[in-house]
């Protein structure tokens, strides 16, 4: 691979990560309560935070250039703090990502905290733990394979989007030119050879983590039934 894909290959991990921090930093609560909340409001809650998988890219793309442009609140706030612009930068990206990738994460946690039932909080409240407590103590280290299968989803898709971030981030060099958009321009420019070595790496990445993930969520469920 050439320096240029190396930066490439840079930038787009360091996408996937800070994505990946700030979706357990909205997911968590989101998930929590919709796994306990016993609200009418709770379907509905649930499939506007599912839309991004239905959704085309392009759609929700272009949805959010409008609220992240000058003339959309989140550009206006953006602007208003001193942040500057929103599209085609990586602050961006960051926030498609994560938008985009939002029920990869909160699906597997709120599964996760749903399967560990009423009966350990109920427990944990009777020695006089808070709820703060429960959380941290009980309910974290019974959802850890859920926290694992989130953090894991939620990198990965990250690293494979595509048209969100052509839509929000354009193709500018160490900015906004990530992985799945480097192999389109290798494609486009018919050098498959570079595209074979990017896109074989991404397939072979994939492949280790969703091993990764059957295989804790194997141990797990042994775990259980013993």
């Amino acid at each position: 691979m050439s320096g240029v894909d190396l930066s490439v290959v840079w930038l787009t991990l360091k996408l996937a990560s800070v994505v990946t921090l700030l979706l357990l930093l909205i997911a968590t609560p989101i998930a929590w309560w919709l796994s306990q909340t016993q609200s009418k409001f709770k379907p509905a809650v649930g499939a506007i935070f599912a839309i991004p998988l239905v959704l085309p890219p392009t759609v929700l793309g272009f949805y959010l250039l409008l609220l992240l442009g000058p003339n959309g609140p989140a550009g206006q706030l953006s602007a208003a703090l001193g942040l500057g612009t929103l599209p085609f930068s990586f602050a961006g990206i960051a926030i498609a990502c994560a938008v985009h990738s939002l029920p990869f994460v909160v699906q597997p946690l709120q599964n996760a905290f749903e399967a560990i039932g009423k009966r350990p909080l109920e427990v944990a409240a009777t020695l006089r733990a808070s709820p703060w407590d429960c959380f941290w103590h009980v309910v974290v280290p019974m959802a850890r394979p859920g926290f694992f299968t989130a953090i894991v989803m939620g990198f990965c898709h990250s690293i494979g989007e595509f048209g969100v971030v052509l839509m929000i981030g354009g193709n500018i060099p160490g900015e906004t030119r990530v992985l799945s958009v480097e192999i389109y321009n290798h494609v486009e420019a018919m050098e498959y050879g570079q595209a074979h070595w990017l896109a074989g790496g991404m397939v072979a990445f994939s492949f280790i983590a969703l091993l990764a993930i059957y295989m804790i969520n194997h141990r797990a469920s042994q775990r259980g039934t013993l």
